[in-house]
């Protein structure tokens, strides 16, 4: 799984003040299914990207998971778990990036408080075979949304496009708001979570939703 956020400008240099991570070298971090790297793809004066990219370890998940294989024998192993945004980019993000979710940043608190312009690209994203979902989602939030479906097989144009598609978000917004964004709305898009959602669970969402969820029209 692969995020990256990216904003142009004067205040281009404050996005890895305001993720608290640093542009100058790769940063890893440990996860219960796996690990996240964050990198910048970009930084200089006038643009800055960073990148977050999430590695599920597919083996480790069916040695944790009780419940079975599912629909076929290998639906454990085969599946799209590492690859497409869901419920495990979401704790990634809580846990990378905990800090400027809550909206803190030392030092550039002005910058966390204003709005910018900000670009998030998630490079697999699943539609559940509705792409209209998506811009339903999102453009209520103010984000123009871009979702490029990707074929099933490029060599079999004639067997159409897959559930899965490059997403793109772009707004003038908070970083703390487009983190909550992605972090509530990605596993909608997937429909499943890779737990159990218990009362404590749905708090925790509606803490993120604060201010923007119980109002959205879906």
């Amino acid at each position: 799984m692969l995020l990256t956020i990216s904003t142009t400008g004067p205040a281009a240099a404050d996005l890895g003040f305001l993720l608290h991570k640093r542009p100058d070298r790769l940063q890893e971090f440990s996860l219960t299914f796996g690990r996240a790297l964050v990198f910048y793809p970009v930084d200089d004066a006038e643009r800055c990207t960073a990148a977050l990219a999430v590695e599920v370890d597919p083996i480790g998940l069916v040695r944790k998971d009780a419940r079975g294989g599912g629909d076929f024998a290998l639906a454990s192993y085969v599946n799209d778990r590492p690859y497409a945004a869901s419920s495990f980019l979401s704790v990634a993000l809580g846990t990378v990036f905990g800090t400027a979710m809550a909206g803190k940043s030392q030092g550039r608190q002005e910058a966390a408080d204003r709005a910018s312009p900000f670009v998030a690209t998630v490079a697999c994203a699943p539609c559940r075979g509705d792409e209209d979902l998506v811009r339903r989602l999102f453009e209520p939030l103010g984000y123009t949304v871009s979702f490029e479906a990707a074929p099933l097989d490029p060599r079999f144009p004639t067997w159409g496009q897959s559930r899965y598609g490059a997403l793109t978000l772009s707004g003038d917004v908070r970083l703390r708001d487009l983190l909550a964004h992605l972090y509530v709305l990605l596993p909608v898009l997937d429909g499943d979570k890779h737990y159990w959602v218990d009362e404590d669970e749905v708090d925790k969402l509606l803490r993120r939703g604060e201010g923007w969820l119980a109002t959205h029209p879906e």
